[in-house]
């Protein structure tokens, strides 16, 4: 007898739908919906809908946060003081640095924002440049080959494409000792040349918070001292949770009163 289904990360079958003749809506408490049979949807009659931007603060921080954490090898410290060790890893400032951002929508202008804060220099990268996005003379749009090959650190906040951003051909024209943050989606990049990087110290640092699979399998990349990794915490936050959640309810609800 269900009309609506509010919808979290679960799997949600053809099975299911077929199930509910009375179903008219999914709305999903977040933006991720490769968990929907959207062809069953689609047969069925169903609404999907989402709640773009609801995280974006939560997940911007975050990657402001691993960018920081990256730079100072604040993990790695912690590890050393923890086993005994008085082990000082050298870092570098990002005042005066330049943050390359691929993909500029509700996150990646978040932290563009946010960067321009501790006066970097940013340059955006994004198919479809928001032309009125204009924060500060230390913001440009550019393209995607200049960004790789200038930039110290690249955040990445864009969907997957049919081959990673981030590969092997990428990563070589990139300048030595770059740092990469993926809150993206783990398709963005080919893992094996990030931890070909790590390896060659190509690049200095890989943060991330995405996985082809979650939990993901333990891989060398992952077992890298020089991977930070947290557990898709981006939209983890009260605040991100209870936007998502409040959005989800009013799309059912737009939807059953239409």
């Amino acid at each position: 007898e269900c009309v609506a289904y509010l919808a979290g990360a679960e799997v949600i079958s053809r099975k299911v739908m077929e199930a509910s003749p009375n179903l008219k809506v999914i709305s999903r408490n977040g933006v991720g919906v490769e968990n929907i049979d959207h062809k069953a949807a689609k047969e069925c009659g169903i609404l999907v809908k989402t709640t773009p931007g609801a995280n974006a603060q939560g997940v911007a921080e975050l990657a402001i946060s691993l960018m920081f954490s990256a730079v100072r090898s604040i993990p790695l410290s912690d590890k050393h003081m923890k086993e005994g060790e008085w082990k000082r890893e050298k870092a570098f400032e990002l005042h005066g640095k330049t943050l390359g951002v691929i993909g500029t929508g509700n996150i990646g202008r978040r932290v563009i924002q946010m960067a321009l804060g501790i006066e970097m220099n940013v340059l955006g990268y994004d198919l479809y440049p928001n032309s009125s996005f204009n924060p500060s003379d230390k913001f440009q749009y550019t393209g995607l080959n200049t960004l790789i090959s200038v930039s110290d650190v690249i955040s990445l906040h864009c969907p997957p494409g049919d081959i990673p951003i981030i590969r092997k051909d990428t990563i070589g024209s990139m300048k030595s000792g770059v740092v990469i943050v993926n809150t993206a989606r783990a398709g963005v990049v080919d893992e094996d040349a990030i931890y070909d990087g790590l390896v060659s110290e190509k690049l200095m640092c890989y943060a991330t918070d995405v996985y082809k699979k979650e939990p993901p399998v333990m891989s060398s990349l992952i077992q890298h001292p020089r991977c930070i990794c947290t557990p898709h915490i981006g939209g983890y936050t009260d605040e991100s949770i209870n936007r998502a959640l409040e959005g989800a309810v009013d799309n059912i609800l737009d939807v059953l009163n239409s």
